[in-house]
């Protein structure tokens, strides 16, 4: 038996007429039923009118439209390629084929370590919570809290490195300046939630500013630098970044922009260039200052994102030749 909606899909440019002229739902059900030969309750025409609106409402998805089949082996291969890159990016040794072999089939690979396999569960399903966001209109720091359990979930506890909270202890990276080795700190745990409170405010004024191709990298990059800039948590916070940098392009049908762990070095330079040419923020200070450094990243975002493109593309390609 046809639902509702499939009866109606055919005459709905009739029905938003009729409404649009202030007759009551009983009364363009009586209408139809009298000159489409339907048999349809007033409760039918409501439900199909409430549907299409939360269609018309819903963010369009860079899979929409492909067979399931294509749908979800492309959906897995990004999920795939994602959780390889970013973990291995922060030191994780598990192989490409490795992490398809854990995610899909569960595996336990011989020699590596158990945090490997665990950071890989754990990073898949923080982006399954990424695309659960995608319905959002905003995020709070409840979710940001969420993503950190979920990349960080069989982390020791330990009051000062409290999982799914901000750091309550400063942190910093090492790297090299003028051939000598510095130690710079990120923002200070006293000024976190200040600042991520005012992150937070800016990212969802961004949420759906990636209208094109040029403002979706423009939107990853302020949205990943300022998130590592603060450095929030005391730990995975490239992680973080790289997941939550990616929403805003998910929110309006762009895939994922993903960074290459072949690209590594190149990557974690260009963070560093970035960071030490702004100098560490204070409550008050720009989220994002503009620096030279700021373009070169940009570039290394619009190189990598192109792999996401093909894919898509060739996915799309497949589905066109059934």
């Amino acid at each position: 038996m046809k639902s509702s909606s499939s009866i109606l899909t055919p005459f709905e440019a009739h029905i938003r007429d009729l409404r649009k002229q202030g007759i009551s739902l009983r009364k363009i059900a009586e209408t139809l039923n009298r000159e489409r030969g339907l048999s349809v309750t007033y409760n039918a025409v409501f439900s199909f009118l409430k549907t299409r609106e939360q269609a018309e409402k819903r963010p369009s998805l860079f899979y929409e439209n492909l067979p399931r089949d294509i749908r979800d082996s492309l959906i897995k291969q990004f999920t795939a390629l994602w959780t390889y890159g970013s973990t291995g990016i922060e030191g994780n040794t598990l192989t490409l084929g490795e992490t398809v072999k854990v995610l899909e089939l569960g595996l336990t690979i011989s020699g590596k370590p158990l945090k490997d396999h665990e950071e890989a569960y754990g990073h898949a399903k923080a982006v399954e919570l990424i695309y659960d966001l995608i319905q959002k209109e905003k995020i709070s720091a409840d979710d940001l809290f969420n993503l950190h359990r979920c990349v960080m979930q069989k982390s020791p506890i330990d009051s000062l490195r409290p999982i799914g909270n901000w750091k309550r202890d400063y942190n910093g990276t090492t790297g090299v300046r003028d051939g000598k080795p510095v130690y710079m700190e990120y923002a200070r745990p006293d000024d976190t939630p200040k600042l991520m409170a005012r992150w937070i405010k800016e990212f969802n004024r961004k949420l759906r500013s990636a209208t094109s191709a040029t403002k979706a990298v423009n939107v990853y990059a302020w949205t990943h630098l300022s998130f590592v800039r603060v450095h929030p948590f005391f730990d995975g916070n490239g992680r973080i970044a790289r997941l939550i940098a990616n929403l805003p392009l998910l929110k309006c049908g762009w895939p994922p922009l993903l960074i290459a762990l072949a690209r590594r070095a190149e990557y974690i330079d260009l963070l560093w260039n970035y960071e030490t040419a702004v100098g560490v923020i204070k409550t008050d200070n720009p989220l994002l200052p503009l620096s030279p450094a700021l373009a070169s990243f940009k570039i290394l975002l619009r190189e990598e994102w192109r792999e996401s493109l093909r894919l898509v593309e060739e996915a799309r390609k497949q589905a066109a030749l059934r």
